[in-house]
């Protein structure tokens, strides 16, 4: 039986060229991990910091990773894409010229006979209103035709710095002491669900319930980590050569930290 894979929050575009580079080597080496050893590949959303397609123009720089996602589906890799919100102006790029479905609400999948909730995991703190009315703005179609007749040359800017805009808002809000996103995993589980699977936070973290798990996946800027199904077990791991998994959160926790691990740059710069 072959194996599921699940990753979120690549963010390509963000950093400097050479962190850039050294993360889009550690994504290609995934990749190919993922083309020998898996039957699936979910991509978690926002694997890129900013993505808008035009009708004949997509954003530059990323030819190596998705030509690597389109000769794995060539290969009979399954792969799906829940959009982000980074990476929401997803449009038939993916699908027409990749073969690669594009989701952009949260659903549940049966997968090897375990059901699972996929959510990308933004708009779920309980205290972060402004963002879930900013998402129906941008989502919506009139925002996104008024998007597409401005140049390239100028809504790339503008997004990277809205992105930067939102990451530093994010990052310095106090979002109270209950994690929505757990509490929304919970009761997805009593809904039926083995397992609720969701990225956005940047945190990894595995969270039992009494009849379920749920994962966050972390990213790729600091943690590179990613999950692995093997049609029983669910298992939080982090990239290296080895693909050795990380070490679990701490069990007993109402707001359970991010995943502390020691750092090996050397090896995953290679």
């Amino acid at each position: 039986m072959k194996k599921i894979f699940f990753f979120s929050d690549v963010h390509l575009g963000l950093q400097d060229s050479l962190q850039e580079k050294l993360k889009e080597q550690r994504l290609l080496k995934f990749l190919s991990h993922v083309e020998q050893h898996g039957e699936q590949l979910f991509i978690m959303g926002d694997l890129f910091d900013y993505w808008f397609e035009y009708k004949y123009v997509i954003p530059r720089g990323y030819h190596h990773v998705l030509s690597k996602l389109g000769s794995m589906v060539e290969l009979g890799i399954k792969i799906h894409y829940i959009a982000g919100n980074h990476d929401f102006w997803l449009k038939d790029f993916f699908p027409n010229d990749l073969g690669i479905p594009v989701y952009k609400d949260p659903f549940g999948i049966t997968l090897y006979g375990k059901k699972f909730f996929l959510h990308h995991g933004d708009g779920l703190a309980l205290n972060d209103t402004g963002y879930r009315i900013l998402k129906k703005i941008l989502r919506s179609p009139i925002s996104i035709f008024l998007f597409s007749l401005l140049h390239p040359n100028w809504t790339a800017p503008l997004a990277r710095g809205s992105s930067k805009t939102s990451r530093a808002y994010t990052g310095n809000k106090d979002f109270g002491e209950t994690d929505g996103m757990i509490k929304f995993s919970d009761e997805k589980i009593k809904e039926g669900y083995d397992f609720v699977v969701m990225g956005h936070r940047h945190k990894p973290l595995r969270h039992v319930s009494a009849k379920g798990l749920y994962l966050n996946l972390g990213d790729w800027l600091q943690y590179n980590t990613y999950a692995e199904f093997d049609g029983s077990t669910l298992e939080l791991k982090e990239w290296n050569e080895s693909a050795a998994e990380i070490p679990l959160a701490p069990k007993g926790k109402k707001s359970p930290r991010a995943i502390q691990r020691k750092r090996t740059p050397a090896k995953r710069s290679k």
